[in-house]
């Protein structure tokens, strides 16, 4: 009687003693996603409640693995970082798949594309990268904005900041002439600060995919994540986010339905 009772305890306390524990592949634990908490439609908080296109793909995606997560904000000039240092298991705010972020961390596959917006005041006199010549421009520190604008407009005084926010109220008072967001924010700034008079005056494509962002080496987890991608594209529930967020975007062909 008491060998059964004292086996019977011994499994109950090697259940729990499993069920406490995990990996970084997500099975059985909660995982860490870092994110925005300003940079609409990609990646903000909204009552209190993580969301944008990119949180809420990453929702479907784990919906389909069976996998769990919890968000937190951070800044996007150490979200990489905290990610390579294991402080998040995933990291999501349309996170561009650049060389230079490829030695820190691991990416999942292309979820889209980036595209950036150059935005002004009507009266700024800004109409593309050339006009941006010994203005001051705002860029949200380590971004492909922030790269970009070192590339494509030397000549212009980088003004960078730690977040969207930041810099978008510069833009609003005028301690900047402009500013380079992601294209999608940059158009929902414009739309919804009517009183600024602001507006996206040249729109960049490019072929720079964004990925989630991983821990170098955990490929189970990456693994996983692109198993959930290919099935949100194939039923439709990319589109479906996509046009929830971004319905002015097109929709690259490879997230059409089927694919």
């Amino acid at each position: 009687m008491r060998k059964t009772l004292v086996t019977a305890l011994t499994a109950t306390l090697l259940a729990a003693l499993t069920a406490c524990g995990g990996s970084d592949n997500g099975g059985g634990k909660t995982l860490r996603v870092g994110t925005l908490s300003d940079s609409k439609p990609n990646a903000y908080q909204e009552n209190g409640n993580y969301t944008g296109f990119d949180n809420e793909l990453l929702k479907a995606i784990a919906a389909k693995e069976g996998l769990k997560l919890e968000f937190a904000a951070t800044e996007f000039s150490a979200l990489l970082g905290q990610v390579a240092n294991g402080t998040f298991d995933i990291g999501s705010s349309a996170i561009s798949q650049t060389d230079a972020r490829k030695k820190t961390v691991d990416f999942s596959a292309p979820y889209n594309y980036q595209a950036l917006g150059i935005e002004a005041k009507e009266t700024a006199g800004i109409t593309d990268e050339n006009s941006l010549s010994g203005k001051r421009v705002g860029v949200v520190q380590g971004t492909v904005s922030d790269t970009w604008l070192g590339t494509n407009a030397p000549t212009a005084q980088a003004v960078r900041f730690p977040n969207d926010a930041a810099a978008l109220n510069a833009l609003k008072t005028g301690a900047i002439d402009g500013a380079v967001f992601d294209q999608a924010t940059a158009e929902d700034y414009a739309k919804n600060n009517a009183d600024a008079k602001l507006k996206v005056t040249k729109a960049i494509t490019t072929t720079i995919p964004h990925g989630f962002a991983f821990k170098k080496g955990n490929t189970e987890l990456i693994d996983k994540i692109n198993d959930g991608l290919k099935k949100v594209i194939a039923d439709g529930t990319w589109v479906k986010v996509h046009d929830q967020f971004e319905p002015t975007a097109p929709v690259p062909a490879e997230f059409k339905p089927g694919q």
